[in-house]
């Protein structure tokens, strides 16, 4: 993450903490203030578009703390299962936001099912990975990546609004990936998950 995208981040984060507890008017102010300021900041630095990444910094409520994103690793037979996205027709693992009143579990279960079809026995945890440190294009928001390795148990692939279709892929011979949820890097950190039974999980 550059220093300018970093700051005001940080700048945003100081601003949500002290609008979720003021209660002083003036207080209140300033730290609306500090979000413009901080929203400023992050059009200039990353070239997105002022409008929208005050849409992304205002609709926050509360302390600010890292979106969850979860990704399922399934492998078979020395393949992995990717499923292709509608909105770019790239490839990523089947996976999204976690929803509230969900374990961990629960939301791979759910991903895996809605975007490929596939009923799913979470495994281990791979990795937890902070996104802006190892995806791109940079975000606004914070993102915590969580990497699950399942076993598959069923697969039968339903039409669905996210995702087109899916397959089995070689780690050799994979299709153009969704860098934004998964790099090439983070696919081999997947089979090597599946391949090597004393793998640790990786974070940061």
């Amino acid at each position: 993450m550059n220093k300018l995208l970093k700051w005001a981040t940080e700048i945003d984060s100081i601003a949500q903490a002290g609008l979720t507890y003021s209660k002083d008017v003036y207080d209140i102010d300033r730290f609306n203030q500090l979000k413009n300021i901080a929203a400023d900041i992050i059009s200039e630095s990353t070239n997105l578009e002022l409008h929208k990444v005050k849409e992304v910094l205002f609709e926050e409520r509360g302390y600010l703390t890292p979106k969850v994103d979860v990704r399922a690793a399934i492998i078979k037979e020395n393949k992995i299962l990717l499923v292709k996205e509608k909105l770019d027709g790239t490839w990523s693992l089947p996976g999204g936001w976690a929803d509230i009143n969900l374990s961990v579990s629960e939301n791979i279960k759910k991903e895996a099912y809605e975007e490929a079809g596939a009923k799913v026995k979470p495994k281990s945890i791979i990795a937890i990975l902070d996104r802006n440190k190892h995806n791109k294009p940079l975000m606004v928001q914070s993102i915590y990546k969580i990497f699950i390795l399942c076993d598959l148990l069923d697969f039968n692939f339903n039409d669905n609004i996210e995702t087109e279709t899916c397959g089995f892929f070689e780690l050799n011979n994979l299709p153009k990936l969704s860098l934004t949820r998964n790099t090439k890097e983070q696919i081999e950190m997947c089979f090597e998950a599946y391949n090597n039974p004393s793998f640790k999980p990786k974070f940061d």
